[in-house]
């Protein structure tokens, strides 16, 4: 039977939950990415692939990148089409006795990037959704360029 560690054992728990996304894991200062997702990033984002003990499976594969430069990194897995899980630290690790609970906050995909920043002039993103016409005052939209067409057919 596999025995990880109380640590990597709560990064398999949480990973389970987003096996089709780069799970960007959350230590101090680092975002980690073990096992299948440390192999493939460290050779799309070009950084160092290294490992960690991870109990009695012995050394896993892991990459990590600082908390503080993240977004350029998230960035480029998905101009690459990837998705990526941002798994944060929920409690204060220096007030927590054991295991500091963490919990994925964000999913971010080519599709549901909203930050100015992970938005790129030159790139375009097509999301479709069925619209009813409705009469409405106020209508808020966030700054885009929409196109519309008009279906004459009913649904």
């Amino acid at each position: 039977m596999t025995t990880y560690t109380p640590m990597m054992q709560q990064y398999l728990s949480i990973k389970e939950n987003y096996q089709d996304a780069f799970l960007f894991f959350r230590l101090g200062d680092f975002y980690e990415m073990f096992f299948d997702d440390a192999l493939k990033a460290s050779q799309i984002l070009e950084i160092t692939l290294t490992g960690r003990e991870g109990g009695g499976e012995g050394k896993i594969p892991m990459c990590g990148v600082p908390y503080h430069s993240a977004s350029g990194y998230i960035d480029t897995l998905i101009e690459k089409g990837y998705k990526v899980a941002i798994c944060e630290q929920v409690e204060d690790p220096k007030t927590t006795k054991g295991m500091v609970k963490r919990e994925v906050v964000q999913l971010i995909s080519p599709g549901t990037v909203m930050d100015e920043k992970g938005l790129k002039e030159k790139r375009k993103t097509t999301t479709s959704l069925p619209f009813i016409y409705m009469k409405t005052k106020n209508l808020v939209l966030p700054t885009a360029i929409y196109q519309l067409a008009n279906l004459s057919q009913p649904f």
